[in-house]
Formats: structure tokens, C-alpha cells, sequence
């Protein structure tokens, strides 16, 4: 579960404005969770907090007994999220990034089916620079699906993926919803009617 008390968050140039998040607290618990709303809304910005790469301007966040702002290697340590626009691993091969994002233990079952349907398997010798844009998206979310993560964090998972590959995304991420072990959230524009929702967070909250 994360609990989240008292977020705030302004743009420091945002002067006289409201701010993007202002004073928000929830528990956000097992199963899928949906972030929802237009581009602009701080769906990717709420995920960076969420994930302790971005200072809020106040609040508390905590995974299990791990306060973000008390122990934030323990805190960062139980989540998986990956910056759409990083370039931090651009220099691996998808083999290497995948190792390492799965973390030590990953489920080797899960992780091989995801590499078989999003057709990762030619591309893994490949460094991550040379890729399409879908495919290292692919390689990212076949790490953190089949990692053991409590926490997953996912930043429109769906785009630039090919219609097999997204089916083969909402096939997993069902599997993961139903299971109810881990905490999931999914920040999408779009609607998510492919697999069981347990709670929806609309956006922006202020």
C-alpha cells in the first residue's frame, strides 16, 4: 500500500497560480489503480513524486514501514518506475536492461512470456538506443511485470505499442489485478476497460 498525506506540489515558476497538487491524501492498496486525465493534468508528474524522483513541496509518502523522507533507498527500494523520456539505458542491451530492472528475483516464467508476446526476442542483443520507441517500452514493462516489485508504477503503458503487445500487456496486468499482491498504478488518458480496476484516481487534484 502507499499512503500519501498532505502532497503538494507547485511549478516554482508558477507564481500567483494554484498549485498542481495541493494538500492531496490517499491509500492507495492492492490490485489496479487507474491515474486518469488529459495530457497536462499531472499524471506523469504524480507518478515522479510518487516514486521519490521528484521533491514534493510537502507530505508524507510510505510503502509498508518505509517513510520516503526518513529512508529513501528502503522506500525507492519497494517500487518499480521508469521515466518514459529517460535515456539511462540507452547504452544496454535489452538483455541487460531487463536483468537488471527485474531485480534478483524475478518470475522467470512471466518474463519469458512477455518477451515471446511483445516479440521482444530479436531485438534483446540490440542496445536500447537502437530500438523503437515501443520496443523499449516493452522492455521496460517486461522487467517490471515479472519483477517482484510491491509497487509498479506505469506511465501509459499502451502507447507506442502494437495491438498483440497490448493485449499481451492487459493479459498480464489482469493476472497481476485478480492476484491482488501487489499495488498497481496505470496513468493513461484513456479509458481502461481491459481489465478489473480496483479504484480510479482522476486527475488534476487540486
Amino acid at each position: 500500500m502507499i499512503d500519501i498525506q498532505g502532497l503538494r506540489f507547485a511549478f516554482p515558476d508558477a507564481a500567483g497560480e494554484a498549485p498542481l497538487i495541493a494538500g492531496w491524501s490517499a491509500r492507495i492498496g492492492p490490485g489496479i489503480t487507474l491515474l486518469h486525465g488529459d495530457t497536462g493534468a499531472g499524471k506523469s508528474l504524480l507518478l515522479r513524486l510518487l516514486a521519490g524522483v521528484q521533491a514534493a513541496d510537502a507530505g508524507r509518502l510510505q510503502i509498508g514501514d518505509a517513510v520516503l523522507a526518513d529512508a529513501p533507498e528502503r522506500y525507492r527500494a519497494q517500487l518499480f518506475f521508469v521515466d518514459p523520456a529517460t535515456q539511462q539505458f540507452d547504452q544496454m542491451t535489452g538483455h541487460a536492461c531487463l536483468a537488471q530492472l527485474a531485480g534478483a528475483d524475478p518470475d522467470m516464467a512471466l518474463r519469458d512470456a512477455l518477451v515471446e508476446g511483445f516479440g521482444l526476442a530479436p531485438h534483446l542483443e540490440k542496445s536500447l538506443y537502437m530500438l523503437s520507441t515501443g520496443s523499449r517500452r516493452k522492455v521496460w514493462l517486461a522487467a517490471g511485470l515479472a519483477g517482484r516489485w510491491p509497487v509498479l508504477l506505469l506511465d501509459e503503458p499502451t502507447a507506442a505499442l502494437d495491438q498483440g503487445s497490448v493485449r499481451c500487456l492487459w493479459d498480464a496486468l489482469a493476472t497481476i489485478g485478480a492476484a491482488r499482491q501487489r499495488t498497481v498504478l496505470v496513468a493513461s488518458s484513456e479509458a481502461v476497460t481491459a481489465v478489473p480496476l480496483t479504484a480510479r484516481i482522476d486527475l488534476p487534484l487540486y
